[in-house]
């Protein structure tokens, strides 16, 4: 176990040591974390140092270049407090409520918050496309009560070198009281979720002016309190017309560090990622359960590039990674992005305070109930910005993940050969192999393997797992692709 621990937190203590500010809280953290007692003897076990690391090198964090480093440190608190001040303004942001008045109500709030893209547009010299898709919900018989406009604000940063290939960052602006289906009271929805929508728009007006090589898209969706119904309109928009999404990110309740019983962890948030698709048609979840793949699904490949990206003193963060879809009893709106086949996480912060979310406002026995600003951190939502930057920067710079990656199971053999699908993307330099013995939850060696699409590794398929990655000349590095067998 101790081994573990160490193979899990090394690329922490590298970050540490190579990175800026040595003396953050989270260089603190990450040192007191790998301050236990020293002993000789720890590792004599044999299981403890099992399979031999002999093979590839020690897995190192992807640090930010100069550009992202320059984005991070454009990311500004006021600014985000000023997004949350004006989304608090409008009173209710409830998906039923008024789409007229200029002043009140969700449609103000879609209008304004489109209004600013398209002024973050003007920066782009017409790479940034801004869009307000938007569809009829016909009454449910649950939290639609009468027919009503959804409406998504979409900001497109298209690729200057492979545009089709799509990365999603989303927060909610409708909002709702303690019933789901008051849409006169005030709801300020300051947490929930003008903090996801700060992010989108902060990022939106921080890269409107820069080239990524795939395309971004900062989104605003509707809809959610009521049933994710503008994320699922715009999955199902994006799985219709084949729009090739290799990641999503939704930030929902990321504005507050502080727990219901006042505890503060203010450098940490919680990245949840599923486990078996949902997508996997029989056959093939037969065969990852058979050969030990379900901690492997693409949305675990991409929490893990989080960490690998994100974790470190640019952003001051700790990201732990939660094993399953969602909270429980709760849905978000990665939720209809993992239904259309699409890779996709949610980042919450990591003790929610329920006071302070889905309450009407009101003074009870002395306690203060609603979803209001003053209970917002913008400080920690401008770190979850640049955990969010760091990421869908490091995504989009990247080449694509490999395809139809395979794994010899024909011959019995103490070697993994593996095969995928040959690429000639311009941001291409070669491949990597990726291992990490079965029980550890994140990558921990490196093979090299050069620009080909067939190696062979001498370490048993059987005895560890194995992903493959694509590396740019750039020195970026995609997220790995788990091989199943062929």
């Amino acid at each position: 176990m101790l081994f573990l621990i160490f193979l899990t937190l090394l690329p922490l203590s590298l970050a540490s040591l190579i990175s800026p500010a040595a003396t953050s809280p989270f260089a603190l953290r990450s040192r007191q974390l790998l301050s236990f007692p020293s002993n000789n003897d720890i590792f004599s076990c044999p299981a403890a140092s099992w399979p031999p690391a002999s093979i590839g090198d020690l897995l190192t964090p992807q640090l930010p270049d100069q550009e992202l480093q320059d984005i991070l440190a454009e990311i500004d608190p006021a600014r985000i407090e000023a997004i949350i001040a004006k989304l608090v303004s409008f009173g209710t942001r409830h998906t039923l409520s008024s789409q007229t008045d200029p002043v009140r109500g969700i449609g103000a709030a879609r209008d304004w918050i489109a209004e600013q893209m398209r002024s973050f547009a003007a920066a782009s010299n017409g790479q940034m496309e801004i869009t307000v898709p938007s569809y009829v919900q016909q009454p449910d018989g649950d939290r639609i009560l009468f027919p009503v406009r959804i409406s998504d604000v979409v900001a497109t940063l298209k690729g200057s070198v492979d545009p089709g290939r799509y990365y999603v960052v989303s927060g909610h602006y409708d909002t709702r009281c303690s019933d789901p289906n008051d849409f006169e009271c005030d709801s300020p929805g300051a947490d929930d979720d003008a903090s996801g929508v700060a992010v989108s728009m902060e990022l939106a007006r921080i890269m409107a002016s820069r080239r990524p090589a795939a395309t971004i898209v900062f989104v605003a969706v509707a809809g959610e309190e009521q049933g994710l119904f503008g994320a699922q309109y715009l999955a199902q928009s994006y799985k219709n017309a084949s729009v090739n999404v290799q990641g999503m990110f939704t930030n929902d309740i990321i504005g507050s560090s502080t727990a219901d019983d006042g505890t503060k962890d203010p450098y940490t948030v919680r990245i949840f990622a599923q486990g078996n698709p949902t997508t996997d048609s029989a056959a093939r979840a037969r065969v990852r359960a058979t050969i030990g793949g379900e901690n492997d699904s693409p949305a675990r490949q991409l929490a893990r590039f989080v960490v690998g990206v994100a974790e470190n003193n640019y952003t001051q963060m700790s990201i732990p990674v939660v094993y399953r879809l969602d909270r429980f009893l709760r849905g978000g709106d990665h939720r209809p992005f993992l239904e259309a086949g699409y890779a996709a996480c949610r980042f919450t912060e990591p003790n929610e305070d329920y006071a302070h979310q889905h309450q009407d406002v009101r003074v009870e026995n002395g306690t203060q109930y609603g979803d209001l600003i003053e209970f917002v951190d913008f400080e920690y939502i401008a770190r979850v910005a640049k955990v969010n930057a760091a990421a869908l920067w490091s995504l989009a710079n990247a080449p694509e993940s490999p395809r139809n990656v395979t794994v010899n199971t024909t011959l019995l053999s103490n070697d993994s050969q593996f095969t995928w699908l040959a690429s000639n993307e311009t941001l291409l330099a070669g491949y990597e192999a990726l291992w990490r013995p079965t029980d550890a939850p994140f990558w921990t060696h490196v093979v090299p393997l050069g620009n080909v699409n067939t190696a062979t590794i001498n370490l048993s398929k059987d005895n560890v797992i194995f992903g493959i990655r694509s590396v740019g000349e750039n020195g970026y590095a995609s997220p790995a692709t788990f091989p199943f067998p062929g």
